[in-house]
């Protein structure tokens, strides 16, 4: 059996890189999806597990949180940028967050940060842009339906 690859966390603002070593793989296609369950790294009062859907190729991470009774608390999408080795797999948090509450509300968060982030040369404009691009077409997809798509993917792949 092949050995799936250690997940690693990289954030800009605050500096950090975490092993995500309590992090399960359900599904992984390297350059296309990874999917994973896990539990917080610290106790919340909000929410306890949740299960993400890495669509590499799109640059967006689409978490399902739930609160310690298994009830959907938000949808939370990361734009992220993926380095992969067949032993490590590092999600890079570009900072832009779009977050889809219960009730359909939808809001973006840490833009700012991601200008900080620029500003400081913690990421390049690349990284920034891309980051832009990402985010546009995620609400893109909000407005038209089709993140339906992603948050399908993620119920399916709670049944692992």
């Amino acid at each position: 059996m092949k050995k799936l690859p250690e997940i690693y966390r990289r954030r800009y603002i605050p500096e950090e890189l975490v092993h995500l070593k309590d992090d399960i793989i359900l599904k992984y296609e390297p350059g296309k999806l990874l999917v994973t369950r896990w539990k917080t790294l610290k106790n919340k009062n909000s929410f306890a597990t949740g299960t993400s859907v890495f669509v590499i190729d799109k640059n967006i991470k689409v978490s399902k949180l739930c609160d310690k009774d298994g009830r959907l608390y938000m949808w939370y999408c990361d734009i992220v940028e993926m380095d992969e080795t067949p032993d490590r797999i590092t999600y890079n948090d570009l900072l832009f967050d779009v977050v889809e509450f219960p009730n359909g509300e939808v809001r973006v968060v840490d833009i700012g940060e991601a200008a900080d982030a620029y500003e400081q040369g913690l990421i390049t404009k690349d990284q920034l842009l891309r980051g832009m691009r990402a985010t546009d077409a995620l609400l893109a997809s909000m407005r038209d339906g089709s993140f339906e798509e992603f948050k399908k993917m993620v119920n399916e792949a709670e049944k692992f």
